[in-house]
């Protein structure tokens, strides 16, 4: 059996860079794959804690990701779908991998400098995210691990720690699987200005808006001052790019013609995010009712913490083997555990 994980960070409201970059791929993975925990999907509460220090800012983001997951409909009889601290074994196999990996490793991250580099006060566990993150691959004995072009390099990491701990424990056994990576089929969102669409840098557009909160919300789009009867390429548009997102393949080809050709028709800014608008009602419109009522009601709201606990049970069943594995390997056994 091929085992297929992924998480998403609790560290705000779902935009639509988090669905188009994994939240609608999970969702297909879950319905298509064969059950039996294949595929681990986790709300990464954990690693949230390296930007948000608000209790209860934390508890809403971790309520929300889940509402969205199930509002689009995750098959969580099929999926494994799981709050990360739900399973301590992840932090217990982070510090074992986190004794066998050097600090020019980390100091190589991508994702750190990038985020240092846009203002972000570092901390210790932003620093040390890669290793959580190769922990929560690793854990669950994972195979196949979707990313975006830019968390490449972490499972790269990964690879890495997993053969570090390997050569220096394993005595030519393998006790923590190397998993290998895919992209994931829309592996950069842009956001409202031009960069890559994150919570970090306040450009995204929020999932369930609706009304004027989306219409503010497309608006912030960048835009420049060349007319609609301008010929453009279609690269590097901000408005069009994310329109294309909603779009299928005919109906790109048809709008970037007409971006390319310009003259008499040809879409204007303020045509590309009018589109944007009612396509992103036509998506996600049908899921709002269902996400409000994950976060309102009483009833369906302990229905989804049944899910997430159902999901932990499921999800440490597995961790706890592979953390005895290493454990055992280590030299550290006949350990009381609950």
């Amino acid at each position: 059996m091929t085992r297929y994980l992924s998480g998403i960070q609790a560290s705000g409201i779902p935009h639509i860079g988090n669905y188009f970059g994994a939240i609608e791929q999970h969702v297909t993975a879950s319905k298509e794959l064969p059950p039996g925990d294949s595929a681990f999907f986790f709300i990464a509460d954990y690693h949230a804690l390296t930007t948000i220090s608000d209790r209860e800012t934390l508890r809403r983001f971790v309520r929300t990701i889940a509402a969205t997951y199930l509002a689009c409909g995750l098959d969580v009889k099929k999926a494994v779908f799981f709050r990360q601290s739900d399973v301590p074994e992840v932090t217990e196999l982070t510090w074992l991998l986190a004794t066998c990996t050097g600090m020019g490793l980390l100091e190589r991250a991508h994702s750190y400098k990038d985020k240092v580099a846009k203002g972000l006060s570092p901390n210790v566990g932003l620093f040390t995210y890669p290793i959580l993150m190769a922990a929560d691959i690793l854990i669950y004995d994972s195979d196949v691990v979707p990313v975006g072009k830019d968390q490449q390099q972490h499972v790269e990491m990964t690879q890495d720690m997993a053969g570090y701990f390997n050569q220096r424990f394993g005595q030519g056994k393998e006790l923590l699987k190397y998993p290998r990576w895919v992209f994931s089929r829309t592996p950069t969102v842009p956001g409202v200005d031009g960069e890559k669409m994150s919570k970090s840098y306040g450009n995204t557009i929020d999932m369930f808006l609706e009304g004027n909160e989306l219409k503010k919300a497309v608006n912030r789009i960048v835009t420049d001052s060349r007319e609609p009867a301008e010929p453009k390429e279609p690269e590097g548009i901000p408005s069009l790019t994310i329109l294309e997102l909603f779009l299928n393949d005919q109906e790109r080809q048809e709008w970037r013609e007409r971006v390319r050709k310009g003259g008499e028709g040809a879409p204007g800014y303020g045509h590309m995010k009018k589109e944007i608008m009612a396509r992103m009602d036509a998506r996600f419109g049908p899921a709002r009712a269902a996400y409000k009522r994950y976060l309102e009601d009483p009833v369906a709201e302990r229905e989804m913490e049944e899910i997430l606990v159902e999901g932990g049970k499921r999800a440490r069943a597995v961790a706890r083997e592979v953390l005895a594995r290493c454990y055992d390997a280590v030299g550290i056994t006949n350990r009381a555990r609950p």
